[in-house]
């Protein structure tokens, strides 16, 4: 009886043992798959605060967490049992769906880029008149649902990428891990910078005189920080997306662009001090060149279209 007990205790030590290392390998294949689309969530965590800006401060938050419930029903719901299932039966379906949704950022950068010049400006009053509009939330939430949906998509996909030779429980896994760790990592970000500012103000009404002065300096930082989110964001989905569609088209062998690319970033780069990172800026630059043009062929073709023209965003 007792050697039957130590059995079943081996036994149990043996299952844990390959339960802890089935949960190690999980999260060495998310953490693998999440930098891998590290670009995408710079530029998803870029985009998100425009959506919320302009709002009373007691909306902030609540609109926030309505986008992330968005954001995560869109991963584990709409997005990972699709990719888990052209996993399974037509993994030669995951390179044009990732070019897709690259020329789908590529469009989208190219078009802020236009409305960055062609747009109207709105004076003041028609700023309020639109904030107060009681259907201006929802208009605001859906769009950013829309547009967090294509994001998500890309980098689930890029996960998905990264561990498609592994069995279907392991991807399904590391692609759920993926999903949360990246909602939650996001739009805590996105959380902490739109609330900033009401930080700010809180510590300049009181205590300390260093502690007002770092409040000031939040409330003053706040708005050029925006600014400068939206020009990263934009720039983030013409690199990003011009960066995947070069990859697809050479995984198709066409063009031979984004390896052309590659090889000339190395050779001006290779001797340079911090070649790395001056590797990475010329190939981060020549694929956002690359998205602006593609973006900017869709954009012209949908305003030539008779009687339709790109959506605003």
């Amino acid at each position: 009886m007792p050697s039957g007990l130590f059995a079943l205790l081996d036994d149990v030590a043996t299952i844990a043992k390959v339960a802890a290392a089935s949960v190690d390998d999980i999260g060495a294949a998310a953490s693998k798959a999440g930098i891998k689309a590290a670009g995408v969530v710079v530029d998803d965590a870029a985009v998100t605060p425009r959506y919320v800006t302009g709002f009373q401060p007691n909306r902030e938050l609540p609109i926030i967490w309505r986008i992330a419930k968005g954001s995560m029903f869109n991963k584990l719901v709409l997005i990972l049992p699709t990719l888990l299932l052209l996993s399974a039966v037509a993994q030669w379906a995951i390179t044009p769906l990732l070019m897709v949704g690259g020329a789908y950022l590529c469009f989208e950068g190219a078009e802020k880029v236009w409305h960055s010049f062609a747009a109207k400006k709105h004076n003041l009053a028609e700023k309020a008149a639109e904030v107060v509009d009681p259907n201006h939330e929802e208009t605001m939430v859906k769009g950013a649902i829309r547009t967090d949906f294509i994001l998500s998509a890309e980098i689930m996909v890029i996960a998905l990428n990264e561990v498609l030779d592994q069995p279907l429980a392991m991807r399904a896994a590391t692609l759920i891990v993926v999903a949360i760790a990246i909602t939650v990592a996001v739009y805590g970000v996105v959380g902490l910078i739109v609330k900033m500012d009401d930080i700010g103000l809180h510590m300049a009404k009181a205590g300390s005189v260093a502690r007002r002065a770092i409040g000031r300096g939040l409330v003053n930082f706040m708005p050029k920080l925006l600014a400068t989110l939206a020009v990263v964001g934009t720039a983030a989905m013409l690199w990003v997306g011009g960066q995947i569609f070069l990859h697809g088209l050479d995984q198709y062998h066409i063009g031979n662009l984004g390896h052309g690319l590659h090889d000339f970033a190395h050779a001006v780069a290779g001797g340079l001090p911090g070649a790395g990172f001056w590797e990475w800026l010329i190939n981060a630059g020549g694929a956002g060149v690359f998205g602006l043009l593609l973006g900017g062929l869709i954009v012209a073709g949908l305003h030539l279209v008779p009687g339709k023209k790109a959506a605003a965003h």
